[in-house]
């Protein structure tokens, strides 16, 4: 596949693929087998960051890595966990509901039906600890952020926006389409690892009658 390095610092580089639909895969081929000195790999909506180890020459893995670019794709597991779905209960209860069904044309009874029918895969983590930017298959459920963000957001809302569906880790602003509320805990310090949500999770939602 064709991509574009840019340094990142001293120690990184970040790798974008021509076509965006390459991504996925590219991010998975690249953690399941990163090139050596490569510490690590995390995939973000349109970049991979490649973070280099402290004795790494920058040179070295960037040809290393065009190298595996251009080299055919060879199969990587979607999962490197080897972990079954998560479920993610949800309560459609969302404040924007009503207006996320009208700017799609479909019952509220529909939007439920498509957020729950397909299985939705954690693309990257970011905005905040344990936020992950979950993408369907097919691309349902497209609807625009708010035209105004809320000022406080309450821990565990679901909600979409331009494509994406997540949940919100903890009370935090945010421009989000709400659609619903789980009791799913996505950030837990406890936790090993801390987020529920991993680049290249699978997700289901489950409606809670």
């Amino acid at each position: 596949m064709n991509v574009d390095l840019r340094p990142a610092g001293d120690r990184a580089w970040l790798v974008e693929p021509a076509d965006r639909a390459d991504l996925p895969a590219l991010a998975r081929a690249l953690r399941a087998d990163p090139p050596a000195a490569v510490q690590d790999v995390l995939p973000a909506a349109a970049t991979v960051l490649v973070t280099l180890a402290e004795d790494a020459d920058p040179e070295v893995v960037a040809a290393q890595l065009r190298r595996r670019c251009a080299a055919p794709p060879a199969a990587a597991p979607e999962r490197q966990d080897g972990a079954d779905t998560v479920l993610v209960p949800v309560r459609y209860d969302g404040e924007d509901l009503d207006d996320v069904a009208a700017a799609l044309g479909l019952t509220r009874e529909e939007v439920v039906d498509q957020h729950t029918g397909t299985t939705w895969r954690c693309a990257f983590v970011g905005f905040a600890p344990g936020f992950g930017y979950l993408t369907s298959p097919d691309g349902r459920l497209g609807v625009p952020r708010r035209a105004q963000s809320r000022t406080a957001v309450p821990a565990g809302a679901v909600a979409l926006a331009d494509g994406w569906s997540a949940v919100y880790p903890r009370r935090s602003p945010g421009g989000w389409q709400l659609i619903g509320t789980t009791t799913a805990v996505v950030w837990d310090l406890a936790a090993e690892p801390p987020a529920l949500l991993q680049p290249g999770t699978s997700v289901r939602f489950v409606a809670e009658r």
